[in-house]
């Protein structure tokens, strides 16, 4: 009986897990770099979008699951045109990261978190411990999902309805 109580217990606790609506202030001045090199925050970017929804990709050129997910990306850049789409690369090396953007004919914006997946402030915040990532920013700037690993999440469909 207790065994049943404690698995029931713990289930109930791990679905009601209260993700952040907002980025914390060292993932906002996270810097990222543009494909021609320029510098800008996180904090820049999301306010260029402001009042328009964001899909923010987290990959890498090496990625295999992130390679697969892509044309399901495109399916969703077709099904939601005014959408944002902002791709975070966690590439260590620019020239792998530049060259899969035109491998994989990736259109949206384009930055790369020069610290890789393990280190940064972005990547804490999010708690990175698996790409692809997606996440969804309304057009107040709030998130409205924070944790998805496939494209195939109802998830991110649902947080880009027209409410």
């Amino acid at each position: 009986m207790k065994k049943i109580f404690l698995i029931i217990f713990i289930t109930l606790v791990g679905c009601n897990i209260d993700y952040p609506k907002q980025f914390s202030e060292k993932a906002n001045l996270e810097m990222l770099i543009g494909v021609n090199n320029s510098k800008i925050t996180l904090r820049e970017v999301l306010h260029q979008h402001k009042g328009k929804k964001i899909v923010i990709d987290v990959w890498a050129s090496w990625c295999k699951d992130c390679i697969v997910g892509f044309p399901k990306v495109k399916d969703l850049q077709a099904e939601f045109p005014d959408v944002v789409y902002l791709f975070l690369s966690v590439d260590i090396s620019n020239s792998s990261w530049k060259k899969a953007i035109q491998k994989y004919n990736l259109t949206g914006e384009h930055y790369n978190l020069p610290q890789g997946m393990n280190d940064g402030d972005f990547v804490d915040f999010i708690n990175l411990g698996w790409i692809p990532r997606y996440m969804v920013i309304d057009e107040e700037g709030e998130i409205t999902l924070f944790k998805a690993t496939n494209t195939s999440d109802k998830n991110i469909r649902k947080a880009l309805q027209i409410e």
